[in-house]
């Protein structure tokens, strides 16, 4: 079988984790791993707000599952908006991680620690609105590219703080870059943040059949309910929800 992944090594590790769960439970199956370019990878001069494409992370893997280059595609389970395109379905949902947003600054200090005016990038609309509330005095600024990429950024000296998430960079072995990891009620996270999903196509009924063994049904009450709530108030990558 063949599994649709984003080119970032995040991505990739993320794959990697599916492919193994897939080998534990079907030993005789072998997965061929396609990397795939999406248009919030390719532009990264624009922030995602302003690109004007709902799924800006997910198109291109929908596209390569609807045209049948590939049998199964691996999201970051945020990145998805709340409406599949129609003859897919989200077959799988699994390991969760940390669903919290995180602070990582230049000089390891707290969000309340930050000095006046310091420069907090994130590329999320949710992430700077919930922010300023707590410390309006703070400047937003947004920022592109893959966490290693983002955190060299600020190490040079491009911003004071980043907002990311936590499960990213517990997935890349980067939690010494954490400075606080942000309560619930402060920072609410996207809507199934930290999860994993499996996407394919709906006729595709024996591929279904093996890959709903890796859902997770604590995992799927969670973020079927928080992606309901998504859907109801119309959230997306342009407005702060």
């Amino acid at each position: 079988m063949k599994v649709g992944t984003r080119a970032s090594k995040l991505a990739r590790l993320q794959t990697d984790l599916v492919v193994g769960r897939i080998a534990e439970g079907f030993p005789s199956e072998t997965v061929e791993i396609v990397t795939i370019s999406t248009g919030g990878d390719r532009n990264r001069s624009v922030p995602i707000a302003d690109l004007g494409v709902r799924g800006v992370f997910v198109k291109e893997l929908e596209d390569a599952l609807l045209a049948g280059e590939v049998d199964f595609v691996v999201h970051s389970l945020k990145d998805m908006p709340s409406d599949l395109p129609d003859g897919l379905c989200l077959v799988a949902v699994l390991n969760r991680e940390d669903r919290r947003d995180v602070l990582v600054s230049r000089d390891g200090l707290s969000l309340a620690k930050l000095p006046p005016k310091s420069r907090v990038a994130t590329s999320s609309r949710r992430r700077a609105a919930q922010i300023k509330a707590v410390r309006d005095d703070l400047e937003f600024v947004d920022i592109r590219g893959n966490v290693p990429t983002r955190i060299e950024k600020m190490q040079a000296g491009q911003c004071d703080a980043m907002v990311l998430a936590a499960a990213g960079l517990t997935r890349l072995g980067l939690d010494e870059h954490i400075s606080e990891a942000f309560a619930i009620d402060v920072c609410t996270p996207a809507a199934g943040q930290g999860a994993l999903a499996l996407e394919c196509r709906e006729k595709d009924r024996e591929l279904i059949a093996k890959l709903i063994s890796l859902d997770e049904p604590t995992v799927r009450a969670e973020i079927e309910c928080e992606r309901a709530y998504l859907a109801e108030l119309g959230g997306g990558c342009s407005v702060p929800i």
